[in-house]
């Protein structure tokens, strides 16, 4: 089985990406190849933000890999938390804050759409190709659901009436905007064999 580096020291996310992509690659994390730093993500956008991460595990290693950044973005909120939707209530702000911060910012609107994106920067030897996941939903009035990780308990994806946090990992990963980006990669990297 090929083995792909993806920039990341987040479990969930990490988790989430071999799930999607068990049956084609054995999904390398950073601990994996001795890289126990945080990369700061100083972007404007999610772009900047994952290449900012796969091109540091690039040129530090010269080994192909790949990064993503996800963001949420809230109509009734200009677009906010956006490229902050980690850290929305702070730097080092935990899961269950930034969704307290988003209910709370929401309080009393009708207007809940949103939708996710994920950005995928993939470099291989050397050259950066981009891939971009995307999926609209409502934004809940409450938490609900255990699984899943971020804003996936308040959630609930155009065409379902449960959020990403109550559905199974077989149906999330294959609606998700992460999955629908992830799909792009594995379509791209199987051009190349």
């Amino acid at each position: 089985m090929k083995k792909i580096v993806c920039a990341t020291n987040n479990k969930h996310k990490l988790e989430e990406i071999r799930h999607i992509l068990r049956e084609e690659f054995e999904v390398l994390g950073l601990l994996d190849i001795g890289f126990d730093e945080d990369i700061p993500e100083t972007g404007a956008t999610l772009e900047e933000n994952a290449s900012i991460k796969s091109y540091t595990i690039y040129n530090r290693y010269g080994i192909d890999c790949f990064s993503d950044d996800t963001g949420l973005e809230i109509d009734a909120l200009n677009g906010d938390p956006g490229v902050y939707s980690a850290r929305y209530a702070g730097e080092n702000s935990s899961y269950e804050e930034n969704v307290d911060k988003v209910l709370k910012k929401l309080n009393g609107k009708d207007n809940r759409s949103a939708a996710f994106s994920t950005i995928i920067s993939l470099i291989i030897k050397g050259e950066e190709h981009l891939f971009e996941g995307r999926i609209s939903g409502q934004i809940s009035t409450h938490k609900s659901g255990e699984g899943g990780f971020g804003y996936d308990p308040v959630f609930i994806p155009d065409g379902y009436d449960i959020t990403f946090a109550e559905m199974s990992a077989e149906i999330k990963n294959t609606i998700s905007h992460r999955a629908l980006a992830t799909e792009k990669l594995v379509a791209f990297l199987k051009t190349l064999e």
